[in-house]
């Protein structure tokens, strides 16, 4: 099985894209430095040609280009360039170590450079990066011309790979754990080597001025001025790109792909929740030690208590100190002469001492006293998640996809457990699993699962564990605090990664996945689709960490990625709330990523402001509402819009969004304000986005969603579908003149192209007690320079390969644009003009060239995919119909909430449907589900057999562009299907009266 990559995701593009124009404008070039190696036998030194990245941009530059993509994905630009380091969020799930890659190779597609190390904070995730690239080599050839390119893993014991690193011409990318670089003083990297001449090898890798690719940053730093941080300094990097999903420190920040919108563009798994809290168990004295904090050198204990609340108990969780009364604490008797003692801080070996009226006991981080069973409900923790693990198999077997689980547990030998002769013997947790799973595999519910599965497959078979491996053969709980241990890991970590696609095929038994820490990151199986933690989630960080594990889309057994929250679906099975879970992960959310749920701050539409005017071209400053263009003019006319908003008491003064704003956008009243209007849209869906929390699913309330056969074989459906049902092949025609037509004009109007410039700037050197700081003063100016000696590119070679056009059609549309000056005036950002230039024509007369197709009689959606394709929603998610072909209908967005209620309503509505994810229309973008299909009376008595799309945000500029696009292909694919009277007409709309009141139904 091999997975299959698809290059062209606008999303991962865009981020590409994001870190690629930093050094626009930059010419294509390296540099040279000598390598020397050992004396020969003759006493000779041999000397070779080291070859390194370089850069002939200024810093003006790279701050002028790092403005232009900051606005273009709606980040509020850098006032100054602090440093070459550069942030880019991905949210986990969503191809991030893809996108680093394919950067490293647009990077050198575009301005030569060949030196990148890729630094991660764990064996598990050099493993993991590795394996990516073994699987995506053939992939990068193929969109790169066969580009050749090295990558080795750093290891201190084979120095002489540091020489290839610096030596070859070729793309060179060496892996490195920041354990193995981060120790100054231990670290062969920092010393002199035989095998270099004498050299050091960091020197090696200074030279070549790499350019560092960070994985997990946060992990990496240490925190600001920790060993990871200096160790990334000492390489003297071109710049630092930043990759995580949770970044600590921003830098500047050029891309964001945040929780929300992955969920909300579904590049990722629905998380629903299974939650398991036991009720009425608060007889005993119960508490459970989470944690040590120090506070102004205090040091107090996070504990778990059952407290009293309004004549209530809950479990809530408080610091305590040394000494202080739980019955006091909690205002309960049962905790009389329970205390707390003495709490011990010591990192690793934290413990908290509690004291009762009989005996002292010590508890370590997570271990608790006082509760219910715990083994009694982690046994129906395990029952649980089979439970989920078969009905999912039930659904997803028969498409191809294979379904596995994942336990986190809290001790290896609860596992597995060895005797005194090293037998392996099976712990705790593997007797309870293979208990569950004979019994489970009898339910009559998943007998279907077992008919055509070997007899002699028996419970034993199906389950693992993947831990660290000592050298002895034997299972360790994991740690990478040593070389030791970090050997130990990477046992471990090689056979994990070496399975991941075995681990993926039907026909490989192992489905069940047990891990202590091993898996905690680096590692990820598109197909785990139930996670169950059986031990207690400790830090703020580990629950966004665990479901991490699970979040990216499932492939089938082609390795092609299936879409869409009816096949991705994420259960977590959890020992707390659903909604104490929701809350918590919200948190998390909120504390990583900056976003604040249900407030508004005054500078929230600063992006959109910026954004809006470098769309429309518009750089002069002008009154608020009309265009902007400066940072000042934006955070101007982002605090006037929300002192208007808190005069209209939508905010109050502290930014909270009140319920009037909640009810007005609920009830399509709010409007925004005129001086404003021209970017009213994003406004509106800034604020709903603010309003909204993060989704998480209840796994209790989730239903099967049936169709109502009455509906579904009634004449009226039956003629409505009918009309839609067939389906379409296209062709894209174009008039090739006319394409090269285009492309001249768009050349010729493009923005003329400068020289190189030279800035000087001037600045007074204040010193102060709060340190030197540097105040611009007049005498700054800007030089153009005079190159004559650049080397001009092979530009035929460079547009070909950028926009896929021959050389005859190039060469036709530079010389009659008569813009060749401007090439010999600045060679690569000519280049990259004219690419986009032609580029953005060739998307243009793609769309205004499909035509549609209706294939043969025999080609449609069968009506019997209504109930052959299970469709699952959930409770707080869903309407109950009494006209659509479903018994409810399963909404994605407040706006189709409120469209499926008019339709309910509404007396000339006879029937609908809401489209299924199966309802596809094929576009040179992608497919396309539309809405809705509607039956309605019209006023002249005729029925009228509607497709409606109620999009109701086209406004970002990536989103416009794709879906306004699919959205015309839409239109054309039921034009194709008008034949005979009263056909299906196409159209947009966001509510049923705009609909209802359109004369032009096309």
């Amino acid at each position: 099985m091999q997975f299959v990559f698809e290059p062209n995701l606008d999303f991962q593009m865009h981020a590409v894209n994001a870190v690629c124009d930093l050094f626009a404008g930059q010419e294509s070039c390296k540099t040279e430095f000598t390598v020397t190696t050992a004396s020969t036998s003759l006493g000779f030194v041999e000397a070779d040609i080291g070859i390194g990245n370089r850069l002939t941009r200024s810093d003006a530059d790279l701050l002028s280009n790092l403005n232009g993509v900051q606005i273009r994905n709606g980040l509020v630009p850098s006032e100054r360039l602090v440093s070459r380091d550069f942030t880019i969020e991905m949210e986990t799930g969503t191809g991030k170590t893809y996108v680093y890659l394919r950067t490293i190779f647009e990077l050198f597609r575009r301005y030569g450079f060949t030196k990148f190390v890729i630094v991660v904070p764990s064996i598990a995730i050099k493993e993991g990066v590795y394996k990516t690239i073994q699987i995506t080599s053939e992939h990068m050839r193929s969109l790169y011309s066969g580009v050749p390119f090295e990558c080795f893993l750093y290891d201190s014991a084979k120095l002489g790979q540091v020489r290839g690193f610096a030596t070859s011409p070729q793309i060179q990318i060496m892996i490195v754990t920041v354990g193995a670089i981060n120790k100054k003083n231990v670290n062969n990297l920092y010393k002199d080597n035989e095998t270099l001449s004498g050299d050091k090898p960091i020197d090696y890798i200074r030279a070549t001025r790499p350019i560092l690719i960070v994985d997990e940053p946060q992990s990496v730093d240490g925190g600001l001025g920790g060993r990871g941080k200096e160790a990334l300094n000492l390489m003297y990097p071109l710049c630092t790109l930043r990759y995580s999903a949770t970044h600590v420190d921003k830098h500047h920040m050029v891309y964001r792909l945040n929780a929300v919108d992955a969920y909300e563009r579904k590049l990722v798994k629905q998380i629903e929740v299974a939650a398991a809290t036991v009720e009425g168990g608060y007889n005993r004295p119960y508490l459970a030690f989470l944690g040590v904090k120090r506070m102004m050198g205090a040091i107090t204990a996070l504990v778990e208590v059952d407290v009293e609340v309004s004549g209530r108990i809950r479990r809530k969780r408080i610091s305590v100190y040394d000494g202080d009364d739980l019955a006091q604490v909690s205002k309960r008797e049962i905790y009389r002469d329970c205390r707390i003692g003495e709490i011990r801080a010591e990192d690793g070996n934290e413990s908290l001492e509690l004291r009762m009226p009989d005996s002292e006991l010590i508890l370590r981080v997570g271990e608790s006293y006082g509760d219910v069973d715990l083994l009694s409900v982690q046994r129906q923790l395990i029952r649980r998640t089979i439970r989920e693990h078969f009905k999912k198999e039930l659904n997803l077997r028969p498409q191809g996809i294979k379904v596995l689980s994942l336990f986190f547990i809290d001790s290896v030998d609860r596992y597995r457990r060895y005797s005194e002769d090293g037998t392996p013997v099976k712990g705790l947790y593997a007797e309870i699993f293979e208990d569950e799973y004979r019994r489970l595999s009898q339910h009559p519910d998943f007998r279907t699962l077992f008919e055509q599965v070997d007899p002699s497959l028996g419970a034993e078979e199906v389950h693992d564990g993947y831990f660290s491996i000592d050298r002895h053969g034997a299972w360790t709980d994991t740690s990478e605090r040593n070389q030791s241990s970090r050997t130990d890991a990477e046992r471990a970590y090689n056979l994990i990664m070496r399975d991941k696609e075995k681990l993926l095929r039907l026909d490989t038994s192992l489905r069940f996945i047990f891990s202590h820490s091993a898996l905690r990151e680096g590692w990820d199986n598109p197909n785990v689709f139930q996670i169950c933690t059986l031990r207690e989630v400790r830090s703020e960080r580990e629950r966004r960490q665990t479901i991490g594990r699970g979040l990216r889309l499932c492939v089938n057994q082609q390795g092609l990625r299936q879409r869409g929250f009816d096949v991705n679906t994420l259960t977590v099975i959890a020992t707390e709330s659903y909604e104490d879970f929701a809350e918590q992960l919200q948190h998390e959310i909120e504390v990583e990523t900056g976003i604040r749920f249900g407030y508004v701050g005054s500078r929230q539409f600063v992006s959109i402001f910026l954004g809006s005017a470098a769309r429309r071209g518009e750089f002069q400053h002008s009154a608020p509402g009309a265009s902007y263009y400066s940072v000042a003019d934006a955070v101007r006319a982002s605090e006037s819009l929300w002192e208007v908003l808190r005069e209209r008491g939508y905010i109050r003064s502290d930014g909270e969004i009140d319920d009037s704003l909640r009810h007005a956008l609920s009830e399509r009243a709010f409007v925004v304000p005129k001086a404003f209007s021209d970017v009213g849209e994003e406004i509106e869906h800034e604020l709903r986005r603010l309003i909204g929390r993060f989704k998480i699913r209840n796994a209790d309330e989730r239903r099967v969603v049936r169709p109502r056969q009455c509906v579904l074989e009634g004449s009226e459906f039956q003629r409505l579908w009918d009309r839609v049902k067939h389906k379409t092949t296209y062709r894209v025609r174009f008039d090739p003149e006319r394409l090269r037509n285009m492309c001249v004009e768009a050349v010729r109007e493009s923005p003329r192209i400068p020289k190189a410039q030279l800035h000087w700037r001037v600045a007074d050197l204040v010193v102060s007690d709060g340190g030197v700081e540097a105040r611009p003063t007049v005498g700054s100016d800007t030089l153009t320079l005079d190159e004559g000696d650049i080397e001009l590119p092979d530009i035929l070679t460079d547009l070909q390969d950028r926009t896929q056009l021959t050389r005859r059609s190039i060469v036709r549309i530079l010389t009659a644009s008569s813009r060749l000056d401007d090439f010999r005036r600045n060679p690569q950002k000519f280049i990259e003009v004219v690419a986009e230039a032609i580029n953005r024509c060739k998307r243009q007369i793609l769309v205004e060239g499909i035509k549609y197709e209706r294939l043969g009689d025999e080609y449609y959606f069968s009506q019997d995919l209504f109930c052959e394709k299970e469709l699952i929603g959930y409770l707080k998610s869903m309407i109950s119909t009494k006209k659509s072909v479903y018994d409810h209908v399963v909404y994605e967005s407040h706006t189709e909430a409120l469209f499926a209620d008019e339709l309910e309503k509404s007396t000339r509505v006879r029937v609908y449907a809401k489209l299924p994810s199966w309802f596809t229309v094929p576009t040179p973008l992608g497919t396309y589900n539309p809405d809705w299909a509607i039956l309605v009376d019209s006023e002249f008595g005729e029925r009228l057999y509607l497709v409606v799309e109620t999009k109701s945000s086209l406004f970002a500029s990536d989103l416009r562009s794709i879906e306004e696009s699919k959205i015309k292909c839409g239109y054309e694919h039921f034009k194709a299907l008008r034949i005979g009277h009263n056909p299906a007409r196409y159209t947009v709309s966001t509510s049923l009266s705009e609909l209802l009141a359109k004369d032009d139904w096309d």
